[in-house]
């Protein structure tokens, strides 16, 4: 009787694997398509706490309608159920399961970061653009700078002396970023590319990626950072190595410009009115001045 539990339970475990990698393998289809390398961590670091998450639940509830279902007490049974209390065997399992998949969680999570490169909020610095690199796992091919104010990105190429309201990348090559922000907080996010990262005003923070998929993404601001903040999105191209030079020698030989900036046209517009509506707000920040938009 005994080793018929044991085969019950060790098949039913094998099936609960078996779906809830099916269901972490259907998690891939839940997020955007994967724009750089550090997504494709990012999605088997998720896929893998979708499958222990719904092995979890899918073993719990399973356990709990088996009970309902087929040990029931009878009908005005009101004795009480056998006392666990006391149980050492039962307290060390459910005391060392628990930690054994939180160090899992947490070792797997740590050799993500450590496979990504990404430099992160701690290396700050006040006077330098270029941050020493700490980790990489392939030569950025060039440093750019990406300046956030309210409420506007601003990408500066120094090598080629750019300034661009769209973020070109070329395919393949890993970028390094110089992140800042001129006023309040602000957050890099591009949801494709799996990477975010705050960015705390007059502090330069270094972050790399690897794009490997050509087409248009979308940067948003991740943080309120006040009342147009949802006006601060920017184009992100990524192209071919030979698009992208092109794109470079393009916008050099253009004279720079005042770039349209919705945020600061809202505010004038609003601020010709007779009548005042709404919430005082912070005057926009003036537009960049830039080679391309």
């Amino acid at each position: 009787m005994k080793k018929r539990r044991i085969l019950l339970l060790m098949i039913t475990a094998i099936a609960l694997s078996l779906i809830s990698l099916w269901i972490g393998q259907l998690s891939y289809g839940w997020l955007p398509p994967q724009g750089t390398t550090e997504a494709i961590l990012i999605d088997n670091l998720f896929t893998f706490l979708v499958s222990l998450g719904s092995f979890i639940f899918l073993g719990v509830t399973g356990v709990v309608i088996y009970f309902v279902m087929f040990n029931r007490v009878a009908k005005y049974d009101w004795s009480d159920g056998p006392a666990i209390e006391g149980n050492v065997t039962l307290e060390i399992i459910w005391t060392v399961i628990p930690i054994l998949l939180v160090f899992w969680i947490a070792g797997y999570s740590y050799q993500i970061y450590q496979q990504m490169g990404i430099q992160g909020g701690h290396h700050h610095s006040h006077q330098s653009i270029d941050i020493e690199t700490v980790k990489t796992v392939d030569k950025p091919f060039e440093t750019i700078e990406v300046i956030a104010k309210q409420w506007a990105w601003i990408f500066h190429y120094p090598e080629s002396n750019i300034t661009s309201t769209e973020l070109h990348l070329p395919i393949d090559q890993r970028v390094h970023l110089a992140l800042r922000s001129q006023d309040v907080l602000h957050g890099f996010y591009i949801p494709a590319f799996r990477v975010k990262q705050d960015m705390i005003p007059q502090e330069t923070i270094a972050l790399e990626f690897t794009p490997i998929r050509q087409g248009n993404y979308q940067l948003t601001d991740s943080q309120f950072s006040g009342t147009y903040f949802a006006t601060m999105t920017a184009n992100v191209v990524v192209q071919s190595k030979e698009d992208y030079e092109t794109w470079l020698k393009k916008a050099a030989k253009q004279t720079p410009f005042l770039a349209d900036n919705q945020a600061f046209s809202e505010y004038n517009q609003q601020s010709q009115k007779m009548i005042k509506t709404g919430w005082p707000s912070i005057k926009p920040a003036q537009p960049p001045l830039v080679n391309y938009q």
